[in-house]
């Protein structure tokens, strides 16, 4: 219900008697909710894709213009800034208006930074800054030309929040700051995240773009090599996957600290991180490696001490001098922020209205065009205030040319401006200029004077109406300015040296770290059909003489090495991941699997296998469901597992087989033979999977994936091998889901391919 205030009637003291109308409460939440989501997206969240910046960030940089904070200026106390930010133009707290100036002032924050700080403002090991009565701040350079022609009309300006004074809606931006610094913000409903980029790389990809309307996203990142962070790293992914990140907008890249091998006396070595990820906090990252080191998660690092001072510097001891640094390393990018993702989410305000995930190419063209709006708007005022200028001058020359009747006219005529208008035909500008100009600037030498810069305005008039009516005029001006901008901010200069650079993405291997600690020893692992394992030494090949409980019997068994993992699957569809390690010995009957893996209750083990990294499995429930699944996506870190298939009890997982070959064969307990091609079947980490045959009663008995030209072979009960060529499984051909044939002469009364 809501209530409006108005008079009605009045009530026994004479007052309004108020007016209950209805409303529609999910209507009214949909609508204001609505109108909040949409003043977070445009006018807090998201930046603008022409000049980079959001609101808070676009009035801190014009209020400081307003307070007159140029580069060579005086510096001024933020206490200051930020409260005529507040006042005037940032109607929000006084503590987020000073945040974003200090991020901004941030040389590891800012890959260019837009304001020059006098005094804390903060490090990279997350301390904060000093209390803004303590810090001063003026613009730098950079922010100076965000700023270029802002006084001439080069963009449209706003009520602020208050109406009694105006502020930009986007500024000029001669640099494209949007890429040059990245943004990043949390919306209603969406989000921004764009890293910063190297000044320079972005000028040659905006030259070409210029030459070249059309260009792709993959084009210009043969100018843009990638992110260029403020604290360097190295960026380890796939050339591919960059190139897709720019061109959808959306993606991530792994960026990893950068580090040296130093040698030190007797052989010995340490590592020293010289630059950490992007976004890192120094601090926090060195209480978590010696967090991680107490609590023996590194085996193979002993200590780790910070000595930096200006640069950053974290030297890592190693456990031992044979350790290989590249595989300590490793293992500290894996279990640390030494290597973090910063993901790529370029979701902008397009033309400062719409937002919208933008590609690299866009982004360019979206502050080119801008550029082009600027040059012409900057040219028509200018081009204004030339003819204004000219039309004075020529009343000028006028004046010097007539001198003594105008002097005459002025002395004696009591409407003096009227008669001069009259008799000289002058306008109403030319005439109050030459009544306003002092007597002493009526001298020869200022006639030639006037005469001079005539012409040269004239000229500069010409060029500007040609510059207005010509578009390619328009682009070579603009693509001037570009190379200019290039020359302050070049890949020489100290600020333009790309920091971040790129490395071949590492071999994606899941290993365990405690695994190079581990001796590589082969090992023989026996598992017993109770679900009883043991590991026994070396590889032996007769198991014979093995001792198993009264009413137990091998199983499986297998070879190994001691750093090999053993993945158990379970009839619910899970799988879990064993360390051969950690397995018990073989002088006993082993330990139940169940000790070393959270196996449900009412769930049995269904195949136990060596894992073989980038090798794939056929999964198949009885109810004739499954999938083909990596094995590397079956590992996991924990004793709960990992669910793989999706079965509905009373289904379970009844076909574990490797998936080596082209096609497919499957026999249900109908027995039922069908052969389809292995490609029909889909890929997947985990799921319900699809149907692999169809039965009108019973479900799988067996299935095997096979290469078709070395034909289908199985194994009977007394160990004879029998094969049927290709040309013969010509009738079991057909595709998954069909119901299949009776198997050929000679297949097992078992239903089993052996």
């Amino acid at each position: 219900m809501a209530q409006k205030g108005g008079p009605a009637g009045k009530g026994k003291d004479g007052g309004g008697e108020s007016v209950i109308t209805p409303v529609d409460l999910r209507e009214a939440l949909e609508e204001r909710y609505l109108r909040y989501a949409l003043s977070t997206i445009t006018d807090r969240a998201l930046p603008d894709a022409r000049d980079g910046l959001k609101p808070v960030h676009r009035r801190i940089l014009y209020g400081m213009h307003v307070l007159r904070l140029d580069p060579g200026a005086p510096f001024k106390k933020c206490a200051k800034i930020v409260g005529d930010v507040m006042g005037s133009y940032h109607p929000h707290g006084d503590q987020a208006i000073y945040d974003a100036l200090v991020r901004l002032a941030q040389d590891f924050s800012s890959r260019y930074p837009l304001v020059d700080g006098q005094g804390n403002f903060g490090n990279i090991d997350g301390d904060s800054a000093a209390a803004y009565r303590y810090t001063e701040a003026r613009m730098t350079a950079v922010a100076r030309s965000l700023l270029e022609g802002i006084d001439e009309d080069a963009i449209d300006f706003k009520p602020n929040y208050s109406g009694e004074e105006k502020e930009p809606i986007v500024l000029p931006s001669a640099l494209p700051n949007m890429l040059a610094n990245g943004a990043q913000g949390i919306a209603v409903g969406m989000a921004t995240s764009i890293p910063p980029h190297n000044l320079s790389e972005l000028c040659d990809a905006a030259l070409y773009l210029i030459s070249h309307r059309s260009a792709t996203s993959e084009q210009l990142l043969t100018f843009v090599q990638g992110p260029d962070f403020p604290t360097g790293g190295v960026i380890v992914d796939r050339r591919e996957e960059i190139v897709e990140a720019y061109r959808t907008g959306r993606g991530s890249f792994r960026v990893r600290a950068r580090w040296v091998k130093e040698e030190l006396p007797r052989g010995g070595w340490v590592a020293v991180v010289t630059e950490i990820p992007y976004g890192v906090q120094k601090s926090r990252l060195i209480e978590k490696l010696a967090e991680l080191i107490s609590e023996r998660k590194l085996p193979l690092v002993a200590d780790v001490r910070d000595e930096s001072a200006e640069d950053v510097r974290i030297v890592l001891e190693p456990r031992a001098r044979t350790i290989d640094p590249a595989l300590m390393m490793e293992t500290l990018f894996k279990l640390s922020e030494l290597e973090s993702r910063f993901s790529l989410n370029m979701n902008v305000l397009v033309d400062g209205v719409t937002p919208r995930v933008v590609s690299l190419d866009e982004a360019l063209r979206q502050w080119l065009d801008h550029r082009r709006t600027v040059l012409q708007r900057r040219s028509k005022h200018r081009l204004a205030a030339i003819l204004r200028r000219i039309e004075q001058l020529e009343g000028m020359i006028i004046v010097f040319l007539n001198l003594d009747k105008v002097i005459h006219i002025i002395r004696e005529e009591d409407d003096a401006k009227g008669e001069l208008k009259r008799v000289f035909k002058l306008t109403d500008l030319q005439v109050d200029y030459i009544l306003d100009t002092r007597l002493r600037s009526l001298r020869r030498l200022e006639e030639m004077e006037l005469r001079r810069e005539l012409d040269e305005l004239s000229n500069e008039r010409v060029d500007l109406e040609a510059l207005l009516a010509d578009e390619g005029k328009q682009w070579k001006a603009i693509a001037g300015q570009v190379r200019d901008l290039k020359k302050l901010y070049g890949p020489t200069t100290l600020i333009g040296k790309r920091r971040t650079t790129f490395e071949d993405a590492p071999a994606n291997v899941d290993f365990d770290l405690a695994e190079a600690m581990i001796e590589r020893e082969p090992i023989t692992v026996v598992v017993s059909k109770k679900g009883w394992i043991r590991a026994l030494k070396g590889h032996v090949q007769d198991l014979s003489s093995l001792q198993f409980k009264s009413d137990d019997e091998l199983d499986t068994s297998f070879f190994a090495q001691t750093t090999t993992k053993i993945l158990a699957l379970s009839t619910n569809g899970k799988a879990y991941t064993l360390d051969a390690s950690k397995l018990p010995g073989g002088r006993g009957h082993g330990e139940p699997i169940r000790l070393f893996a959270d196996i449900d209750e009412g769930a049995d083990l269904a195949r136990v296998m060596p894992h073989t990294a980038g090798a794939s499995l056929l999964l198949i429930a009885d109810d004739g469901r499954g999938f083909v699944a990596g094995q590397d996506d079956l590992l996991s870190s924990t004793k709960k597992g990992r669910a793989v298939l999706s079965v509905d009890p009373p289904a379970k997982l009844k076909v574990v087989t490797d998936a080596t070959g082209d096609h497919v064969a499957i026999i249900g307990e109908n027995r039922k033979l069908l052969v389809f091609p292995l490609d029909e079947t889909p890929r997947m980490a985990r799921g319900k999977g699809v149907r692999m045959q169809r039965y009108k009663d019973g479900g799988v008995s067996d299935a095997k994936v096979f290469a078709l030209a070395d034909g289908l072979t199985w194994t009977d009960s007394a160990g004879r091998v029998f094969t049927v060529a290709a040309a013969e499984l010509a009738e079991w051909m057909g595709h998954r889901a069909e119901a299949g044939r009776l198997p050929p002469r000679g297949f097992p009364k078992n239903n089993q391919f052996g």
